[in-house]
């Protein structure tokens, strides 16, 4: 029943806090957001997105290597350096994300 009443309050206040929006008078040009903000929102978004992505594939790299190592010890070094190869190519997948951001938004 918590939960509820709770859903409900949030539901009018959010409610509450949209009523100002339609105050604005008929007639009046207001200036909306420039179509740069947008871009840089999209920018920080599409960057967000490509720096998870390489998060998740560094973990995933990472976990396979110990795995690997703790397998079969004896193959630790070569899987080390692929481990590094991989982490190093991600990585700049990344850092070529944050480049194409940076370009785009000049």
């Amino acid at each position: 029943m918590r939960k509820i009443s709770m859903l409900i309050l949030a539901a009018l206040a959010t409610m509450m806090f949209a009523i100002p929006a339609f105050a604005q008078p008929a007639g009046e040009a207001t200036a909306g957001p420039s179509p740069l903000g947008y871009k840089y929102i999209a920018a920080g978004i599409g960057f967000a997105i490509a720096v998870f992505g390489g998060a998740i594939g560094q973990s995933r790299v990472a976990a396979a290597a110990c795995e690997g190592a703790a397998r079969n010890p004896g193959a630790s070094g070569k899987i080390q350096v692929m481990m590094i190869l991989g982490l190093a190519l991600i990585e700049s997948l990344v850092l070529f994300a944050l480049l194409v951001v940076f370009a785009g938004l000049k």
